[in-house]
């Protein structure tokens, strides 16, 4: 893999003075993205629910850029509509336009088919319906924006995850908002390149892409315990930052060695991008490509083999299962 510098920008996107928008981005994945595009000399709109984060983000990657008034923090709650609106609005207005949306914002908190609905509904409204709003805000103004001379090509980015691809028991709210969203994103990107083949002409193109990270070092199981926390009447010394550090297993600041680094992601995320990829599958410290291949195929062949769902983790199946891995590894 190539070091943080020598990562190749995709086309003409990842150029200075170009603008990307990114959801998510007080911490993690989304903050590392930020951190990039500021290093690459474009004008940046952080945007996350959380304010406080958001505002020491902004400082952050602010110190990366030309200038700090190429870096604008919008706080925003993409599980609603008028406000990835409001977010495209202050991005057209401050910087003219946006090549770049990456529709990054994710919660982790779930459960089972008895979840509550408010549960399934908050989890779905941010990772399925959140990524749904920024696209219905952004596509349109986008392809005007682009069209009028703003630049030959745009980029969407949704984060996935291989939770929607492979089902793991254990959060099935999280799994279907990560399934749905796989299928969202597939769909957005053949009507994009439909709609492009149509026009005939040099309209500039936007494709979609989909980020399906492994095991990264971020603060989404920090946020999701705090979120749980205060979902339960926790107090606020409770939530503060401090304690729930100590008591997550893993996040930025207290990194799992089998887990990728943001930064890492976003480096393989450009790879990947500049060599036209759609799925970003990501491998980790513990799981590598042909891993992943492996166990996405024996997912989709429980449906051609009429094994039972999930087999992977059936009793009767999942001898099988590890001897299909033993027997494909090269």
């Amino acid at each position: 893999m190539a070091s943080l510098s020598e990562s190749p920008p995709p086309s003409t996107v990842f150029q200075p003075g170009k603008v990307a928008v990114i959801t998510g981005a007080s911490s993690g994945i989304g903050k590392a993205v930020a951190r990039r595009c500021a290093n690459l000399k474009m004008k940046v709109v952080l945007a996350d629910i959380d304010a406080g984060d958001l505002e020491e983000a902004r400082q952050e990657v602010a110190a990366l850029a030309d200038s700090a008034s190429d870096v604008l923090a919008v706080p925003t709650d993409v599980a609603d509509p008028a406000a990835l609106v409001a977010l495209q609005q202050k991005t057209f207005h401050t910087f003219g336009g946006c090549h770049f949306l990456m529709n990054n914002a994710g919660t982790g908190v779930g459960g089972g088919v008895q979840a509550p609905l408010s549960t399934w509904s908050g989890t779905m409204g941010v990772n399925f319906m959140g990524p749904i709003h920024g696209c219905q805000a952004f596509v349109g103004p986008m392809q005007e924006f682009l069209k009028a001379g703003g630049g030959s090509e745009g980029l969407i980015v949704n984060t996935g995850s291989k939770q929607g691809i492979t089902m793991p028991p254990g959060n099935l709210v999280y799994n279907c908002s990560k399934a749905a969203l796989k299928c969202f994103t597939e769909g957005l990107e053949h009507d994009l390149r439909t709609q492009h083949a149509k026009n005939k002409d040099d309209t500039p193109r936007i494709r979609a892409a989909l980020l399906v990270p492994g095991w990264v070092n971020t603060s989404i199981a920090l946020k999701t315990k705090r979120a749980e926390m205060k979902a339960g009447g926790a107090a606020a010394e409770e939530l503060s930052n401090e304690r729930l550090r100590e008591e997550t297993f893993f996040h930025e600041a207290k990194p799992a060695a089998g887990a990728w680094m943001p930064d890492q992601v976003v480096t393989f995320m450009l790879e990947q991008l500049a060599l036209g990829r759609f799925y970003i599958i990501c491998p980790d410290n513990d799981v590598d490509r042909q891993t992943d291949n492996l166990r996405m195929t024996w997912a989709m062949q429980d449906i051609t083999m009429d094994r039972p769902p999930l087999s992977r983790w059936h009793d009767a199946h999942s001898p099988a299962f590890t001897a299909f891995l033993e027997e494909n590894r090269k």
